[in-house]
């Protein structure tokens, strides 16, 4: 899929305020899509329409709500801010576009991962969801496994 359809078919999903950080969007606008792996793009996009096939809340800043960290982050993100005010490397998936944090509609974390479980032969790729979390993180990192859905603990 080129990219500009991928994005057309996320957009009909996903917002780009959604899975952004406001500094990212004010400064970025519209070229931010560009920061996305495409294998997220893909697969987000594929568990909101074939598995769970309910609203997925990302990030809801641009709708004065509470959550603006759970998609892309920048080094202007609070949570990252702080490392690199100390001096720390920190990296993640949300720093390099591989990753969101996720509510779906009506459904427990618990529940989605297992959705997500029991369809890991559909996935268009593999992913890791981090387990033991009231939300839900998903992220296209690699870990080498040659399972499609892999779960992860910080």
């Amino acid at each position: 899929m080129t990219r500009p359809k991928l994005i057309r078919s996320v957009q009909r999903f996903f917002g780009l305020k959604e899975l952004v950080d406001r500094p990212t969007y004010e400064k970025y606008g519209d070229f931010a899509w560009n920061f996305f792996d495409e294998n997220l793009l893909e697969t987000l996009v594929f568990i909101r329409e074939y598995i769970l096939k309910v609203p997925m809340t990302i990030n809801n800043w641009h709708l004065g709500k509470n959550f603006s960290q759970r998609g892309l982050r920048s080094n202007m993100s609070p949570e990252i801010r702080k490392y690199t005010d100390q001096g720390k490397q920190y990296m993640s998936a949300h720093i390099t576009g591989k990753g969101v944090d996720f509510d779906a509609a009506g459904m427990t974390a618990a529940q989605v991962r297992s959705a997500i479980r029991s369809a890991a032969s559909r996935l268009p790729h593999p992913v890791r969801l981090e387990d033991g979390v009231n939300w839900v993180h998903i992220d296209t990192y690699n870990d080498g496994s040659k399972s499609k859905v892999v779960l992860f603990k910080v």
